[in-house]
């Protein structure tokens, strides 16, 4: 069965053997990333809407998509050199802004859909380049500094939205300490805005300092997720927000920054 919607602010198109997901923004025709999505959100998407419906154990990687990322995002394993062979689905690249991940040896078909949401030229090569100033091992931000390792080892919390189950409670970001009966579970990432802000340009931290100009400033919201917990999140870059109190949002995994020439991921807002 064929399916078209769009998912996680994403056009996704579901079939039997494999799933394509695109930017829904293009530049003179040709589809491009939004302000802070990338391979491998995509990538991400795609994975977590085939995980909804059967099995995916193992998947193949390109270069150009993080693997670690999509590991702990989907909670599947990305195949090494030697699983190849035995590994059942790859995801693939192409020259646009579109992932494709498939059943080893599907016949592929990339459909084209009519949803354009055309970009402003002279903007998205600045948001190009300010990204690319921003990954170069050099650029360290005088802001929170987070190291490589750090962020590997929260990469489950964070991501996945790994919690604790309680007395009753559900908890995230889990605990250490006294929680020995506690049993571990995804909190769901849906919940409702209980306050926000909106940072101004000059206000914002400085590990957005090359972007935040761009994009006139970022949004954060306090959400009352669906399973009980709390939460600040940054929102999505690259769609326009009118926040009300109350207002249902879904957590969608985007850019947040880069640091030492190493991109970090994270769960950030979208509005529905």
């Amino acid at each position: 069965m064929d399916e078209h919607l769009v998912w996680q602010g994403y056009l996704l198109s579901h079939h039997d053997s494999f799933t394509v997901v695109q930017s829904p923004f293009t530049l003179t025709g040709a589809r491009v990333f939004g302000a802070d999505s990338d391979p491998t959100t995509l990538a991400v998407a795609a994975v977590l809407h085939r995980i909804g419906t059967e099995r995916v154990d193992s998947v193949s990687v390109p270069e150009g998509m993080d693997g670690p990322t999509l590991a702990a995002a989907c909670g599947v394993n990305v195949a090494s050199e030697d699983d190849l062979d035995a590994c059942s689905w790859d995801l693939m690249l192409s020259d646009e802004a579109v992932v494709v991940l498939a059943k080893r040896g599907a016949d592929v078909t990339i459909p084209h859909l009519d949803v354009e949401v055309p970009v402003d030229a002279q903007e998205h090569a600045a948001m190009e380049e300010a990204w690319s100033r921003e990954l170069h091992p050099q650029h360290v931000s005088q802001g929170a500094f987070v190291s490589e390792a750090a962020y590997v080892e929260g990469a489950g919390a964070r991501l996945a939205m790994e919690g604790q189950r309680t007395r009753g409670t559900v908890v995230w970001p889990p605990r250490f300490g006294d929680h020995g009966s506690a049993e571990s579970t995804n909190v769901h990432r849906t919940g409702k805005v209980l306050s926000w802000t909106a940072l101004s340009a000059a206000g914002a931290p400085s590990e957005f300092a090359l972007r935040a100009p761009l994009l006139g400033g970022l949004a954060t919201v306090l959400l009352h997720l669906d399973d009980g917990p709390k939460g600040v999140f940054l929102l999505v870059d690259d769609e326009d927000h009118d926040i009300t109190m109350g207002a249902a949002v879904e957590l969608v995994l985007r850019r947040l920054y880069a640091q030492e020439g190493f991109m970090r991921y994270g769960l950030k807002g979208r509005l529905v």
